[in-house]
């Protein structure tokens, strides 16, 4: 199953719990929420890897060479 699927799905169970009988909302909901992580999640993590790798470049340079004034 994809993650649209299984976030409509989650989504119209969580608007089941409700009780509330009727358009479906739930589904809509968790289907675009399940899209956007699908973008946003993979573009956090490469922003975050890239962060982590310059910071530890720099210091290593900095041990090397020592710290530039």
């Amino acid at each position: 199953m994809g993650a649209t699927t299984i976030g409509a799905l989650v989504g119209a169970a969580i608007d089941g719990m409700s009780g509330d009988d009727g358009v479906g909302d739930g589904a809509i909901v968790g289907a675009v929420t399940a899209n956007v992580l699908k973008l946003v999640l993979p573009l956090a993590i490469t922003y975050a890897v890239g962060w982590a790798v310059l910071r530890g470049a720099g210091e290593l340079k900095d041990r090397v060479f020592g710290e530039v004034q």
